[in-house]
């Protein structure tokens, strides 16, 4: 197993023990309202942190999927819905000398490679027995001088840069999440920046919790298989690994992801209908099987973690 990378220095992107309170977060994508769904998860990550005494930070994540007026509209649903946070809201898209100081930190300890595979070489190249799916199954990672020139040529033809891989020395982590329970799951070469320029997902929530505190990350449970990735990961650059909280997602009658395209499942679409933020919450709350509730602070002051379903909640909404 490689040893962590050395902590980066204050001007870094780690936090410096005792600089900031532990944290939960929610990190939204500025790519259109939140649905009932976002804002649930939402609620759960504030109630959390808010009932184990840590703070309470929001992030953009704005790197991709950049909807004009999301941000403002998302910003104000939360508040409507009765949450509040500490400090600043962070966007990603200013982060970039964070990312490029957590790269070169795995770079100087000899954790990173550039890979010259496109997408499809990917996935359609065979796996690594008991992979996690999708991973990538190392064609770069051990190639010589001369094939490195080569990639880099071909690059050019394609008008692409590179992508950078973590070159990692396991193939499993494990993770404790406070409703899963201790999960172990596979851990591949990850991509820490993409061939467009743009800093991978995986690496910036990483660096961006440190930066900001959070030791509880809650999040919908499609994301729990990310998790020892990302904790791997964590542990390579000498941050604390988080807590995880995964919660289950919302989904239509058919058992598809809420979407849009399932009516009117926005807060705004609501209101259209007569139905105010308060009425919502109770919706959020009854789902949770605390009744009624009219804002998060009764979610908070009622609701039992313990009895939280494992199943999806079904939104069956009237027109």
């Amino acid at each position: 197993m490689p040893s962590p990378v050395p902590p980066p220095s204050p001007a870094g992107t780690q936090r410096s023990a005792g600089t900031l309170p532990p944290a939960g977060r929610y990190a939204p994508s500025p790519s259109g309202d939140l649905h009932l769904g976002n804002l649930r998860t939402a609620i759960l990550a504030w109630v959390l942190a808010r009932r184990s005494g840590r703070a309470f930070r929001l992030r953009v994540e704005d790197l991709d999927r950049v909807r004009e007026g999301s941000e403002a509209r998302q910003l104000e649903d939360l508040e409507a819905i009765g949450l509040d946070w500490d400090g600043e809201v962070v966007h990603q898209s200013a982060r970039a000398d964070a990312y490029d100081a957590a790269i070169g930190d795995l770079a100087d300890a000899g954790l990173v490679y550039e890979c010259y595979c496109t997408r499809r070489e990917i996935l359609e190249a065979p796996s690594a027995p008991h992979a996690p799916s999708g991973a990538y199954p190392g064609t770069c990672r051990d190639l010589t001088a001369a094939q490195r020139a080569a990639g880099r040529e071909r690059m050019r033809e394609l008008r692409r840069e590179p992508a950078l891989r973590l070159r990692t020395d396991v193939t499993e982590w494990t993770v404790h999440d406070l409703f899963a329970g201790t999960v172990t799951g596979g851990v591949d070469d990850l991509v820490l920046r993409r061939g467009d320029g743009v800093v991978a997902y995986n690496l910036a929530v990483v660096v961006d919790d440190a930066a900001q505190g959070v030791d509880q990350v809650t999040r919908a449970d499609d994301l729990l298989s990310s998790a020892p990735r990302q904790a791997h990961l964590a542990h390579l650059l000498g941050y604390e690994q988080p807590e995880y909280a995964h919660v289950p997602l919302a989904v239509s009658p058919s058992g598809a992801r809420l979407a849009k395209r399932d009516g009117a499942v926005t807060l705004r679409d609501r209101a259209e209908r007569g139905e105010d933020a308060a009425a919502v919450v109770a919706r959020i709350g009854d789902s949770l099987g605390v009744r009624d509730c009219s804002t998060a602070a009764d979610v908070l002051e009622h609701w039992d973690p313990s009895t939280l379903a494992t199943t999806p909640w079904v939104v069956d909404l009237p027109a």
